[in-house]
């Protein structure tokens, strides 16, 4: 295509997009070290610092194909030896701007997109001079994918992000990334980048591991990297370097590398999202060599997947976990925060001392457990002090940080010394009313007057909890999720008397610890175990009436969920998951059953449902169930659930237990593992029509999470 047409096809594509960020492509001439001539870089950059990072918009994209205009000329007029890419400080680019993906409501207008980034890219791999990228920084989607349109490439050692994120979000790498990584890489390095980075939580690569796997052609420390790239450059020009880059297999390792990648897909999405498959299909395509085609395969997956469901909800999910997590709704003022010099853990066991190390990790204050004996509270402390030794050993942390967290934490059975100038002491105790109220008593009455009192509980009312204290409103619920070192939710509880300045607080210690912090009112269960346990009761009863125990496990298989019914069971624990049901039955009877079946699994001491390391029913288990006759299909059970997850989220929002159907999503993705492009779940109950069959109407304004009207 001329470079003509691109730009017009970028400039209706802008026309689109009018609030665009956009990203310059400054040309500046240099005389390269060594004699080795005179030499063009570009500098991508949007003028903005290192937070605002630099993207592709349809004007950016037109910048950069004025500036190849420019430097194509001069190198067939011969003034120029080679071409240079490289970004502003600490960012070399981050690809689409997914803002103005949001906003395109036609197949033909997604073309428009895929197939100017290609034109655009291409024109660097065709100029008559070699090209050189420089990944100064971090770079994500098109701002690799631009690289590898490129001669050579060079990479910072202190480069701390890079990745082909596109399948996590919904998308394909659509500017080359399907087509040219593969060939440059090899297919099963490629399937690792694309496809199981991607699908593992979105994994970012350093600049170390991108030169190990040949994506870059040398790798430079960050201080003079520029510097050290363009030495490097002019000795390849000169001859004087030859890059040699290893022969890649396009025999059967070819096809098992993308065997393996669908493995990999069906194991994390289950089938549920279709972008990996499409990623995957044009990297098998790709074994060929033939990039025209590659790209033109690229264009249409981008298009279509623009068009659909999925990428909408994982743009959502997107923007909830970046943007709608840092300024969490309903949080009061930060200036009413208190300082915290001091944090005191009730208890010793796991929970508590999964707590106390994060506590002392991100705070850096001492932190004392206390428990009924000496050797609770040891246990309690010698678990953080072996985890600190497994981080030095992974080089985490270095010797005298370790030794520093170490001192951070201690033990003691007296309450009144430990908690004596403690300014906030969280509780993770036996998840009983009477036992929480027996520990907040004793805690009130040595404790200072400013100290806030939090508590773990997952499913009890903090209100109730803090009904009989002097001082009931410095109680604010805060609810971790396990493990508490990965999951990043942390359900903050108000009670009926939490003053502001306790809830301002707890939100300060959360954003220290790095946690996503939503505001829930004190209700039963709160939120995620709320949603989990009508969602799990809802299978339990139809496998309570009589439906298979593997039929109902994979009725929920089509969503992509990060595990089965039996597995969430398994992971929770069959007795918690019982108590909380007891709870969530007490409040809300008519809709939250108590199985009387997983009633004999606890009393029975069991685990899980199924045979250690399989999904074989456990015939022990079988022997304790007593069910009916009445059977039902996959297709029912996941009716049955997904109706009872639309009502209960309607309920909780009429209830004011959060302030948006958005806060849900955002549980759910961050304390749950619900994925994104389910957008958490209220996007996708209003894609297949739930929220207006059971509620009457949908959860999200249209175009929030799908295509706009």
């Amino acid at each position: 295509m001329s470079a003509n047409t691109t730009t017009e096809l970028l400039r209706g594509a802008a026309e689109l997009f009018p609030d665009e960020v956009v990203t310059q492509a400054h040309v500046r001439h240099l005389d390269l070290p060594y004699g080795a001539g005179r030499f063009a870089l570009i500098t991508l950059d949007n003028g903005l610092d290192h937070t605002k990072p630099t993207t592709f918009g349809p004007q950016s994209l037109a910048n950069l194909n004025a500036a190849i205009d420019q430097v194509e000329k001069e190198a067939a007029d011969g003034e120029i030896k080679g071409v240079g890419l490289t970004g502003k400080p600490f960012i070399f680019a981050v690809g689409a701007d997914l803002k103005g993906v949001e906003l395109l409501k036609r197949h033909e207008d997604a073309v428009a997109i895929g197939k100017g980034g290609h034109d655009v890219f291409v024109r660097l791999a065709n100029l008559a001079v070699p090209t050189f990228a420089y990944y100064n920084g971090a770079a994500m989607g098109g701002g690799v994918e631009v690289g590898l349109h490129c001669t050579y490439r060079t990479v910072s050692a202190a480069l701390p992000a890079f990745s082909l994120p596109e399948v996590f979000l919904g998308l394909v790498p659509g500017w080359g990334g399907c087509a040219l990584l593969p060939n440059l890489i090899g297919a099963d390095r490629a399937v690792s980048v694309i496809i199981e980075n991607s699908l593992n939580q979105n994994r970012q690569l350093k600049g170390e591991k991108v030169y190990e796997l040949g994506i870059a052609d040398a790798l430079f420390e960050g201080a003079d990297f520029l510097e050290e790239s363009l030495r490097w450059t002019a000795s390849v020009l000169k001859g004087e370097i030859e890059v040699v880059r290893p022969e890649v297999d396009r025999g059967e390792a070819w096809d098992a590398a993308v065997e393996r990648g669908r493995q990999i897909a069906d194991s994390k999405v289950h089938g549920a999202a279709p972008a990996a498959y499409r990623a995957l299909d044009i990297i098998a395509a790709a074994k060929n060599g033939d990039l025209r085609k590659g790209f033109e395969a690229e264009t249409q997956a981008l298009a279509d997947l623009i068009m659909g469901g999925e990428l909408r909800s994982g743009i959502y999910a997107f923007n909830l976990v970046q943007k709608r997590a840092k300024r969490p709704a309903g949080a009061p003022s930060k200036d009413l925060a208190r300082p915290v010099t001091k944090v005191g853990v009730v208890g010793a066991g796991l929970m508590a001392s999964q707590l106390g190390l994060l506590f002392a990790r991100r705070l850096e204050v001492p932190v004392v457990l206390t428990d009924i004996d000496q050797e609770r509270v040891d246990k309690g402390v010698a678990y953080c002090h072996e985890e600190i030794d497994k981080l030095l050993l992974k080089g985490r942390v270095n010797q005298d940080k370790a030794n520093r967290l170490k001192a951070l934490v201690t033990g003691s059975l007296d309450k009144a010394a430990a908690f004596a100038d403690a300014d906030f002491v969280i509780e993770a105790v036996f998840e009983e009313m009477g036992v929480k109220q027996k520990v907040f008593a004793e805690v009130e009455a040595v404790v200072p007057e400013h100290a806030i009192l939090a508590t773990n509980t997952s499913s009890l009312s903090v209100s109730e909890m803090a009904s009989q204290l002097k001082h009931p409103e410095r109680v604010v619920g805060f609810h971790f999720f396990n493990p508490v070192a990965i999951l990043p939710l942390l359900e903050i509880v108000r009670g009926e008397k939490t003053d502001d300045a306790a809830l301002a607080t707890a939100f300060g210690v959360a954003k220290k610890l790095k946690k996503t912090a939503v505001l829930v009112k004190d209700a039963p269960a709160f939120v995620v175990n709320r949603v989990l346990t009508r969602f799990l009761g809802e299978v339990l009863r139809s496998i309570d009436e009589g439906t298979p125990v593997e039929v109902a496990d994979r009725a929920l298989a089509p969503l992509g969920l990060p595990m089965s019914p039996i597995q969430l069971l398994e992971l929770v624990g069959p007795a918690v998951a019982h108590h909380v049901a007891g709870t969530l039955h007490q409040a809300f009877p008519d809709r939250f059953a108590v199985s009387e079946n997983l009633g004999r699994v606890v009393e029975a001491g069991k685990r899980s449902l199924y045979l250690p390391g399989t999904t074989e029913l456990d015939p022990e288990v079988a022997s304790l169930f007593q069910v009916g006759d009445g059977v039902l299909t996959e297709e029912q059970v996941r009716e049955r659930a997904l109706d009872a997850i639309a009502e209960e989220i309607r309920l909780m929002l009429d209830e004011g237990v959060v302030a948006e159907a958005q806060d849900i999503d955002l549980c759910l993705i961050t304390g749950a593992g619900w994925p994104f492009h389910l957008g958490g779940v209220t996007p996708y109950l209003d894609r297949e029509g739930v929220s207006e069959r059971v509620t009457g109407r949908r959860f999200l304004a249209p175009g929030l999470a799908s295509i706009p009207e």
